[in-house]
């Protein structure tokens, strides 16, 4: 069975990751995603290693299924081809990760397009948003989880902030923040007939993300900071180190959960402290941890917590992660075609439906494979399409 978003037509104005891994997620799940990128100036991460023979591995994930149409937008009468694709061939989704103002500068930015089709739906992935004094502002993950001050209270007290394993501000709030926009207003145009803008601020979905937080601040005044809260290493719930250099991460939050810790850990004499209040007894409190949990290697302490269910977990690393029972049993490595008859490994989309089958219809092509194919589709003659390629639209 095909897809749950098959209905959906998407016209995919990204490069590097937010935009992209957003509509790799909607063409997982079964949207046609048709990818317009510059002909002479192509998403740089399709010569980041490593390569899976021609194809750069990121690329050939983040833009699996999508077809592929090279067209320099600069170029006088090309954003023709973009407004007919809009007006005639069911492309009634738009994604794009430029500044403001950029489309709109080439007239293909949501009040033109939006007279062209009244029901578009035109989402917009930016830094910083559509308005306010940063909107032309250049950005990257790692300043809009500082902007939005997630890395005051992120890291260690002596240490300071401390970058993460993966782009929290790109995928959490450009990506995910996209994915979800973008389908209310589709539920929305059901209703209405309408599309709409759909203005998505990395940095506004980074600080939605601390609301608890923030709620907390603005009733006791207290400025959230790094290991004082309980989920930031301000109380028991943190890694531990074993004897071996590895890692166990310990999440005992519940009374329950945690006296089932201690009592693993051979220590029920600890279970009275483990909500004290006093920021000094919590500190001796993991330093006892620490020294406990140091006394064994990982195999052993995986041992003793397999068959107790208090919330513990070893620090993997990717070899063990991917051959891990739970993530081979939830099918989360995936063999996906390339152009040339062969199959690469990937991670496939988190999303299960119970009626719906993922589709994985080819890894990331090479720019323009589809553009012939595209134009020829949208009604475009073989001399008008030869006539494109003479004027430099094409590459």
């Amino acid at each position: 069975m095909s897809g749950p978003l098959s209905s959906l037509r998407i016209l995919d104005f990204t490069t590097l990751l937010p935009g992209p891994f957003a509509t790799m997620m909607l063409a997982d799940m079964g949207a046609s995603v048709l990818r317009v990128e510059a002909p002479h100036r192509p998403d740089m991460v399709r010569a980041m290693p490593p390569f899976d023979g021609d194809t750069a591995a990121w690329h050939g994930v983040l833009n699996r299924s999508k077809r592929s149409l090279a067209l320099d937008l600069k170029k006088p009468g090309a954003t023709d081809i973009i407004r007919r694709l809009i007006m005639d061939s069911g492309y009634d989704i738009v994604v794009e990760q430029f500044r403001p103002s950029v489309m709109d500068k080439l007239g293909i930015g949501y009040e033109n397009l939006r007279i062209d089709n009244p029901a578009l739906i035109y989402c917009a992935i930016t830094g910083y948003g559509q308005t306010g004094p940063l909107r032309d502002r250049a950005g990257h993950d790692i300043n809009y989880l500082s902007l939005a001050g997630v890395m005051s209270h992120s890291g260690r007290r002596e240490g300071g902030p401390i970058l993460h394993g993966v782009q929290v501000a790109d995928v959490g709030g450009g990506s995910l923040g996209a994915l979800v926009g973008l389908l209310a207003a589709v539920v929305n145009r059901q209703v209405s007939g309408e599309g709409q803008l759909v203005d998505i601020s990395m940095t506004d979905m980074m600080l939605a993300w601390q609301a608890h937080i923030i709620s907390q601040y603005l009733i006791g005044h207290e400025l959230p900071r790094r290991e004082a809260l309980p989920l930031n290493g301000g109380g028991f719930y943190d890694f531990y180190e074993t004897a071996d250099g590895r890692y166990l991460s310990v999440g005992s939050l519940e009374p329950k959960f945690w006296m089932g810790f201690c009592q693993g850990i051979g220590r029920p004499d600890l279970m009275s402290h483990g909500y004290d209040p006093d920021p000094e007894v919590i500190k001796r409190l993991k330093s006892e941890l620490r020294a406990a949990i140091a006394a064994r290697p990982l195999a052993e302490w995986m041992d003793i917590f397999a068959s107790l269910d208090v919330c513990v977990e070893p620090v993997l690393n990717m070899n063990e992660v991917l051959k891990h029972p739970q993530i081979q049993a939830r099918r989360m490595l995936v063999d996906v075609p390339n152009p040339k008859g062969g199959k690469q490994k990937q991670v496939g989309t988190p999303f299960r439906f119970s009626r719906s089958n993922p589709e994985y219809k080819h890894t990331g092509v090479k720019l323009g494979a589809h553009s012939i194919e595209v134009l020829a589709e949208i009604g475009y003659s073989e001399m008008e399409i030869k006539e494109f390629r003479d004027k430099g639209f094409l590459g």
